[in-house]
């Protein structure tokens, strides 16, 4: 265990120090405000990710669900005039309403998640067009006092980021509920056999994940000062290759929640870095696929040497 939260480390170093030598303005405190700044969301929902991937299931839907949360916001703030707390509450209600969706809708029917959440990621985003009529809604005032709140130097988003990190992490190595995730992405016929029906710890889990991905919208709000339904469109892609380059097994029974936070360091500075000397886009994007397949091929060598 220790031996992969040090590969991360050496990992994310060894990218600080090559954009260093390569961009001259990438080692300053201007680039490392700037990727704080951007990875609170990205954190939070591959929180719920990693719990998703471990009982072996996917969800394709945060992207969306983020998006139509954050609509909601913006339309509850702006257009009803309620004020902020109960408008975030509203905001975490939607949330839990799709994970509600995703999971009694694959545990009901023992569809694959993949299916399911490919059908809230459609669902989810045309909800969002049409309670917005497809309308950018414009929030400011207090909703922007989220992220322009800081604490010791650091925005109050990552430090509730980190926060929910650690009890993530705490959840996933310390509680019953933690081993009883891991032993269904495991074996879940044996776990079903032992005597636990694993169905309600699959629903809390994909309840888990789009809650958090509503709580990133009202970040992402906050920082854009606005609600826009085109919002966060392929951000499931971004949060899947962080947890899956942190080590989180895509066939499930294997990950963690602090080695899924450096893989949204990495991909945060692998972005800043590129960005830095001028890389264009499909470049970023050829060079983020290469390393999330590298990962893969990594996870499967690890996988092989252990059953070894």
């Amino acid at each position: 265990m220790a031996g992969d939260y040090l590969g991360m480390v050496v990992a994310l170093l060894a990218l600080v120090i090559v954009f260093s030598l390569s961009a001259k303005n990438f080692f300053t405190a201007t680039t490392f405000r700037t990727i704080a700044n951007q990875i609170p969301d990205t954190t939070i929902v591959a929180v719920g990710m990693t719990f998703v991937l471990i009982i072996a299931g996917i969800d394709l839907s945060v992207s969306s669900v983020l998006a139509l949360a954050g609509a909601v916001l913006g339309i509850v703030l702006v257009n009803w005039g309620w004020p902020l707390p109960l408008a975030i509450v509203v905001c975490l209600v939607v949330g839990l309403v799709c994970g509600a969706v995703n999971g009694l809708v694959v545990v009901r029917w023992r569809l694959p998640s993949f299916i399911v959440t490919l059908g809230m990621l459609e669902a989810a985003r045309g909800a969002a067009y049409r309670v917005t009529q497809s309308r950018t809604i414009y929030v400011g005032g207090p909703l922007e006092a989220i992220t322009d709140t800081t604490i010791l130097g650091l925005s109050l988003p990552l430090i509730g980021a980190i926060l929910i990190v650690v009890v993530g992490q705490l959840v996933l190595s310390r509680t019953v509920f933690g081993r009883y995730l891991i032993a269904i992405g495991t074996n879940e016929e044996a776990v079903r056999l032992s005597g636990i029906d694993p169905r309600p710890y699959k629903v809390a889990v994909f309840l888990l994940c789009s809650s958090l991905a509503a709580v990133a919208a009202v970040i992402r709000a906050a920082r854009m000062s606005s609600a826009n339904p085109n919002a966060a469109i392929g951000f499931e892609l971004e949060v899947i290759a962080a947890v899956v380059i942190g080590g989180t097994s895509l066939m499930g029974g294997r990950g963690s929640v602090v080695r899924s936070f450096f893989g949204v360091l990495i991909i945060a500075v692998l972005g800043a870095g590129l960005a830095q000397i001028g890389a264009q886009e499909h470049t970023k994007r050829l060079i983020s696929g290469c390393v999330i397949v590298l990962a893969v091929i990594l996870d499967q060598y690890r996988r092989r040497v252990r059953n070894a």
